[in-house]
């Protein structure tokens, strides 16, 4: 796995190079090959992006406590943290069983944003990171991009708007009982929109919402 010109870009030398394999490792391919995966490391990097996160909001901003969590929760929702990965290309290094290969969804894109920030943390301590994590989030504060994190309201709202019906339908369920993954169509007016996943129904509406909202707001 050649991710050290990746972070090169950033000015990251990555030490400990077992730690950031790791911090790319979903469960699946942990299985299979009898490794570790990314879940402990993501743990610790949800952490360090709140903490990073909430100190750039207290120190740039006048905000009150409950609208810098409102606003924060913005910045740093499944939705946000895919966005970037994305963007900066680690979900080109994510490394999935077979079973799993042709189902690298935002959520695991997003984990592993937070996965590897824990691993920077780790291997090259705070700072580092926190300098890391901001060059990547603070251009979208800065330009005040919008994030949905309830799509499910976001469609809902536009949907009203045209006085359409709106319906989620799960229409598959798998895995074993501690970790399932259920898939949803929405339907508006008898026509499917979208298609979400998730490890719980709730989770796979808000995704399916999402694949809807964005078809209908091209």
């Amino acid at each position: 796995m050649n991710f050290e010109n990746f972070f090169k870009k950033y000015g990251i030398t990555i030490k400990n190079k077992n730690l950031m394999i790791e911090a790319f490792t979903h469960s699946s391919y942990a299985n299979e090959n009898h490794t570790k995966s990314y879940e402990r490391l993501e743990f610790l990097g949800d952490a360090v992006l709140e903490v990073i996160t909430s100190e750039y909001f207290y120190l740039n901003t006048d905000l009150k406590e409950g609208d810098m969590t409102k606003t924060r929760s913005s910045y740093v929702c499944e939705h946000a943290l895919a966005t970037y990965s994305k963007e900066i290309g680690l979900n080109k290094y994510i490394l999935v069983g077979h079973g799993q290969i042709n189902n690298v969804n935002d959520t695991i894109i997003a984990d592993v944003f937070e996965s590897v920030l824990g691993a920077i943390y780790l291997s090259e301590g705070f700072e580092t990171a926190k300098k890391y994590c901001m060059e990547i989030i603070k251009p979208y504060i800065e330009s005040e991009y919008h994030f949905f994190s309830d799509y499910k309201s976001a469609l809902q709202e536009m949907v009203q708007t045209d006085k359409e019906s709106l319906n989620y339908v799960l229409i598959n369920e798998e895995g074993p009982a501690h970790d399932r993954t259920f898939t949803v169509n929405v339907i508006i007016d008898d026509i499917i929109f979208g298609t979400g996943t998730g490890k719980s129904k709730k989770e796979a509406e808000q995704h399916a919402a999402r694949d809807a909202y964005n078809k209908r707001a091209r």
